[in-house]
């Protein structure tokens, strides 16, 4: 299953693809959408709007992981994200791409095994689990990728009985 990983923001946009299967998850490819200081928040976007539509249509994901808003000290920083993100979502819908949400501890937990793990820990075990060179950078894109692992985890995890249950393969008398 191929999985796009979106960090919301206004400024920069983290995006990681990764394929998941049971087994693994598979580095393909991540960046980020950038947009200009100083443009109008509603020209910002539009730009995000058009380079979210073209990545969407580049790279075809199966489904999209996106992070949920936590606002803890910037409110208006918390409330531009907040813009982004709903075009985020919408650009996601269009394309006919099932949309997950995840918090930070939630992609904490996956990632590193602790809810509670700082920046770097998720940093370093997105780096050990895509079997990268180095540490994802810019820390927007490595959000990204721990959120595509995030839903990979899930998506993926014999747990998860709405995507496996099949009834003709067990005996349900």
């Amino acid at each position: 299953m191929r999985i796009l990983g979106i960090d919301p923001g206004v400024a920069t946009i983290g995006f990681g693809l990764v394929e998941a299967s049971r087994a693994c998850v598979k580095l393909l490819q991540y960046g980020v959408i950038t947009t200009p200081a100083g443009l109008p928040l509603s020209t910002r976007l539009h730009q995000i709007s058009q380079d979210l539509s073209q990545l969407l249509q580049t790279f075809r994901p199966d489904e999209a992981a996106v992070e949920e808003l936590f606002f803890s000290k910037n409110i208006t920083t918390g409330i531009a994200v907040a813009h982004g993100r709903g075009v985020i979502l919408l650009e996601v819908e269009r394309a006919g791409v099932p949309v997950y949400e995840y918090t930070p501890m939630q992609v904490k937990q996956a990632v590193a095994g602790y809810g509670g793990a700082d920046k770097r820990q998720v940093m370093l075990m997105t780096q050990r689990l895509l079997k990268m060179k180095d540490v994802p950078r810019p820390d927007d894109a490595a959000d990204a990728l721990a959120i595509a692992i995030c839903h990979g985890r899930s998506a993926t995890s014999l747990l998860n009985t709405e995507r496996i249950f099949d009834p003709n393969r067990y005996d349900t008398r």
